[in-house]
């Protein structure tokens, strides 16, 4: 029998209504455009990248593509709103892909990652020597073709999201590619 793991996650009631009915959850592309609307494009190709690399880590079926974000504890999961619920799950530690929500922070926003304080300084006067004031336009505008190592490092850095421990275990955040019906173990509507 495998270790579980208690995980909170705040999804939308249709959510809820599709674990009761298929027995499982899992993103589908309409649900990612459904809710980022104009800037759908930006977050399916930021989950693409970031189910590719997760792939790396653990082992993730071939037809999931999209993250299902959780909260390792329930201060410091996304709250309750209307019509949502709030689901405490149990599932097996295998499925799950912890990583460091600094570091994702910076990759959602295509900066370096550094491994601590003294590489973000050092990082940061490399981009005052060449005059770069937004990083990212580096990787998302056309300053990289003229810093391609600069690009490459900053992309390099992006596997931290998986690899960099946090300073505290709250800092981290969950992620699993579906919710089988069996791991909810409570639900506040």
């Amino acid at each position: 029998m495998s270790k579980t793991i208690t995980l909170y996650t705040r999804q939308v009631d249709k959510v809820w209504k599709e674990l009761q009915k298929q027995g499982e959850y899992t993103v589908k592309k309409e649900y990612v455009l459904e809710k980022n609307d104009s800037i759908a494009d930006y977050y399916l190709d930021l989950y693409q990248w970031y189910t590719k690399e997760g792939r790396k880590h653990i082992e993730i079926d071939k037809n999931l593509e999209y993250p299902i974000w959780l909260s390792l504890d329930k201060a410091s999961m996304l709250q309750q709103t209307e019509g949502t619920i709030i689901l405490k799950l149990e599932i097996p530690r295998e499925e799950v892909l912890l990583c460091n929500n600094e570091a994702w922070g910076y990759r959602v926003n295509y900066w370096y990652i550094p491994l601590d304080k003294e590489d973000e300084k050092r990082h940061n006067e490399e981009l005052k020597r060449y005059g770069i004031s937004c990083e990212a336009d580096i990787i998302s505008g056309d300053k990289g073709n003229f810093y391609p190592l600069l690009k490459r490092k900053i992309l390099n850095s992006w596997e931290r999201v998986f690899t960099l421990k946090p300073d505290k275990e709250s800092d981290y955040v969950a992620t699993v590619w579906k919710i089988k019906k069996e791991w909810v173990k409570g639900q506040e509507p």
